[in-house]
């Protein structure tokens, strides 16, 4: 029994400090890529099954919530980044007695936030609505659905700072298997609370705290399963001052990034409905392809950061700057061919969403002028996350608020008041993206040497 547990650890590890990386880092990327599609898929569910078998309103009031949930989830996944990053780090130094104080400190923060969260979401919920001017005969419904799913927030942050303990080892498979487990539940206590009980967006809300509780438990439970040093015990739980301090410096500006690039796309939102509904339903629908190519970048992006965490931790440089070259050479390459599958059958593709003649001509202004290009993205959020492996977590913040957000309000207040095009007004998500990537791969050049200079021991 006990050689089956220790071959069954060795399968879902990888080996980030020795042998090849091509093969490694698709290994690792992709069940991410996975993770993050199936969630969107899983939400859509929600939305889907509330519009389908309840009334407008209710799906209104379930969609209505990503933009604020959003807001005020990201600092804290960002957060769970700096415990990926930081005990990534200490496995590459050796450092078996680091790792586990970080894995405990990780978990009991992981509460901490998830407490907070569910405080904030049930005193917030119907005075952030309001004021985001959500129609008066969707508004009880978002408020209930809103304060529902906050209170499963304790076990969202369990699960991602669960599974981000996982990951800094290179397991990147059960937690992919997790969430689908999660997200099936979801999907079947939809429709039983829905068409069965009629419950409405009360059930749709049930059945994602019950979906987000099972996910919880699964990554616990591996958790409590796992070897010396990344098994966790309930009762070791504290947080150490020196790991809470690094996880926090590391993760918080990954928050703040997530932040910031959500509120940039209020203002841009802001834009789009200036010119109607259609424009309005279009962008929406164009919006779902951008989803699934940044997945991809996100997955390689993720995967650069924790290789060169560890790597960096261990005082590998070569190594180093080849995990930052194939994960450049995997995640552009594969978003590239998706943009492009994307813009070849964009007709038939965008005809799952809609067949209005007018919305339609909005949604390919924006696939072929946004969607299209996300690989774009790739050339910033890899060179940024290769900089949060070597510990320049602020660096990358910084270069995404001034692109994502100050130059896409520039663009807002001059380039589109002289020419107020739908077109033009797309346009910015490319130039921003251009600026933002030479901004970040200068920086990675730059930053790369001083890191190593710098490098006592592998901290941060």
């Amino acid at each position: 029994m006990a050689e089956r547990a220790g071959k069954s650890q060795k399968n879902n590890q990888i080996d980030m400090l020795h042998g090849s990386l091509w093969d490694k880092i698709v290994l690792f990327a992709l069940p991410l890529a996975a993770s993050t599609i199936l969630q969107q898929l899983f939400n859509s569910a929600d939305v889907a099954v509330v519009g389908r078998f309840d009334s407008s309103q209710a799906m209104a009031a379930v969609g209505s919530n990503g933009a604020v949930i959003n807001v005020l989830v990201n600092l804290f996944v960002g957060v769970s980044v700096g415990a990926n990053m930081l005990i990534a780090n200490y496995i590459g130094q050796g450092e078996r007695e680091k790792v586990r104080q970080a894995v405990h400190t990780s978990v009991l923060l992981a509460l901490i936030s998830g407490l907070f969260l569910a405080a904030a979401g049930l005193v917030l919920s119907r005075p952030v609505l309001r004021m985001l001017s959500t129609p008066p005969d969707v508004l009880e419904l978002a408020v209930t659905y809103l304060e529902i799913y906050f209170m499963g927030m304790p076990f969202i942050m369990l699960y991602n700072f669960g599974s981000a303990v996982l990951r800094s080892k290179g397991d990147s498979r059960r937690p992919f298997w997790f969430l689908v487990v999660g997200g099936v539940v979801n999907v079947i206590l939809n429709l039983v609370l829905v068409i069965v009980f009629h419950l409405g967006v009360t059930g749709v809300a049930i059945a994602t705290v019950i979906s987000n509780v099972i996910s919880a438990w699964m990554v616990m439970s591996c958790l409590m399963r796992e070897p010396a040093p990344f098994a966790f015990n309930w009762r070791e739980m504290s947080l150490k001052g020196g790991h809470t301090h690094r996880i926090l410096k590391i993760g918080v500006p990954v928050g703040l990034q997530g932040v910031v690039f959500s509120l940039s796309n209020v203002f841009i939102q802001a834009g789009i409905n200036s010119f109607g509904a259609n424009a309005s339903a279009g962008s929406a629908a164009a919006l779902n392809f951008e989803y699934f190519a940044y997945f991809i970048i996100s997955a390689f992006a993720q995967a650069s950061m924790t290789f060169t965490s560890q790597n960096y931790g261990a005082g590998d440089e070569e190594r180093c700057r080849r995990i930052y070259a194939i994960s450049m050479f995997w995640g552009i390459g594969l978003t590239a061919l998706t943009c492009a599958a994307f813009s070849f059958w964009s007709e038939p593709l965008m005809r799952f969403y809609t067949v209005d003649a007018a919305v339609m001509t909005f949604a390919m202004v924006r696939l072929f002028r946004s969607a299209a290009l996300e690989f774009l993205v790739g050339f910033y959020e890899i060179p940024g996350a290769a900089l949060r492996g070597l510990g320049y977590s602020m660096t990358p913040t910084v270069i995404t608020l001034m692109g994502s957000c100050v130059f896409r309000i520039f663009w807002l207040l001059t380039v589109f008041q002289w020419d107020r095009s739908f077109e033009m007004l797309m346009n910015v998500y490319a130039v921003s993206w251009v600026l933002m990537s030479v901004a970040t791969i200068v920086a990675y050049y730059r930053l790369r040497p001083r890191a190593f200079s710098r490098r006592t021991l592998g901290n941060f």
